[in-house]
């Protein structure tokens, strides 16, 4: 037991008296209670001390057992993060209470405010699917047109008569629309007049495609049909196919039909070919690709024709070794080149490259347009890689064949990263 003094205050001057306190090292069972209790003792010993005094006393060692209590459930943190709570503002240092179900209200009765009700998103689940299959098959209304032969000028009459039902494309909810027609492989185009704010707009419009009798069954009738822009890319509403020209009649007499609009972002005609030759020379590690020809390539200037090259690019572990052209011929969709291109490969490389050919559109003013890509390589696919192979098995000897050109975004699908590969001059 130690002794202390406790001051006494009676009226100007002090009274020494020895009391006595339990503050032995003792754990107290009762525990901060029993701390408070004491507290409490020891207040009631000065008969001096005021009420209010004593209750300021009591709630302050209530706070003070409060924040004792608080500061022990937080976990020992390292004094490493001691600089870092220092910048911490002072409602970050307070420990989050749980809020558990002691805090609810027994006799409150449980409501729909708040409760996740699975049959509105399953609802709303089912409304997307239907939005996204409607808007798979969107409609683009339908375009009325008639076939027949001419026999004795052997040419195939198409007459565009009318569209009905067009989606509104402008903002003044309606459209500028006009039809182009080809009669495929070739790539010879006609294109009716633009018919302005219209969506049931009437055509009669009449072309002639010159084709012999017997090579109808070979050709396809293609037609796009746009909304014209004046400031802007035309966008297109749609496009129709006819692959069997003889579907409904034998084109004696003058055949009509009615087709509906399919939805299309741009046209799927073919995009051309292009015909080279590769020759590789294992001794001098030589690779020659002449480029022959191009035939039927898409026209991509107004005049109808195009102003066509070929870029050829050395790819090696995705990156562009070398680049080479051919010379440029001028309006023309079907250009004759016979031009070669070298480049230098070991033959222990041979598998690591491969050959990205481009053919181009110039163009004076802006930049070069692409016409279509193909790639050549052992990881090609199709027939650029079957001529590759045909190469390496037969050297020193020029094989020859014909490739279709595909889209740029088809071709970079297949290669995979070489996006960079086709990037306009």
């Amino acid at each position: 037991m130690q002794r202390y003094f406790l001051p006494r205050t009676i009226g100007s001057h002090f009274c020494g008296s020895p009391v006595t306190m339990a503050t032995e090292k003792v754990k107290d069972p009762m525990g901060s209670g029993g701390f408070l209790e004491a507290a409490v003792k020891i207040s009631h010993t000065s008969p001096d001390i005021p009420t209010d005094v004593q209750l300021s006393m009591t709630e302050h060692f209530l706070r003070r057992t409060t924040r004792m209590q608080r500061q022990t459930t937080e976990p020992a943190s390292s004094t490493r993060h001691n600089s870092f709570k220092r910048h911490l503002p002072r409602q970050m240092q307070v420990c989050s209470l749980d809020l558990g179900n002691d805090y609810v209200d027994k006799d409150d009765k449980p409501t729909g405010l708040g409760r996740i009700q699975p049959e509105l998103y399953q609802q709303k689940a089912q409304e997307s699917e239907d939005s996204s299959k409607n808007s798979g098959d969107k409609n683009c209304g339908r375009i009325n047109f008639s076939l027949k032969y001419d026999y004795e000028n052997e040419c195939l009459l198409v007459n565009i008569l009318r569209a009905v039902d067009l989606p509104a494309k402008d903002l003044c909810g309606t459209s500028d629309p006009y039809v182009k027609v080809y009669l495929l492989p070739d790539r010879k185009k006609f294109q009716t007049r633009v018919h302005r704010k219209m969506l049931n707009p009437t055509f009669n419009e009449s072309f002639q495609f010159p084709v012999a009798y017997d090579e109808l069954p070979v050709r396809k009738l293609h037609m796009s049909v746009f909304d014209f822009d004046r400031f802007s890319r035309h966008d297109m509403i749609g496009e129709v196919e006819l692959d069997n020209l003889f579907e409904l009649s034998d084109l004696s007499r003058e055949t009509n039909i009615w087709r509906d609009i399919q939805y299309a972002t741009s046209e799927s005609v073919d995009l051309g070919e292009i015909m080279f030759s590769l020759c590789y020379l294992p001794t001098a590690g030589r690779l020659t690709l002449t480029v022959i020809k191009c035939r039927n390539l898409k026209a991509m200037d107004i005049t109808g024709y195009s102003d066509p090259y070929v870029k050829v690019s050395l790819i090696c572990d995705g990156r562009r070794l070398k680049k080479k052209k051919t010379s440029i011929k001028k309006n023309t969709l079907n250009p004759t080149y016979n031009e070669a291109i070298i480049f230098d490969i070991p033959p222990d490389s041979m598998d690591h490259v491969s050959l990205h050919i481009s053919v181009m559109d110039y163009d004076l003013v802006g930049h070069n347009e692409i016409i279509g890509v193909m790639r050549l390589g052992c990881h090609a696919e199709g027939l650029g890689r079957d001529h590759w192979n045909e190469m390496l098995a037969y050297p020193r000897k020029p094989i020859a064949h014909w490739h279709p050109l595909l889209e740029s975004k088809k071709s970079e699908k297949e290669v995979g990263s070489f996006q960079s590969l086709f990037v306009l001059d």
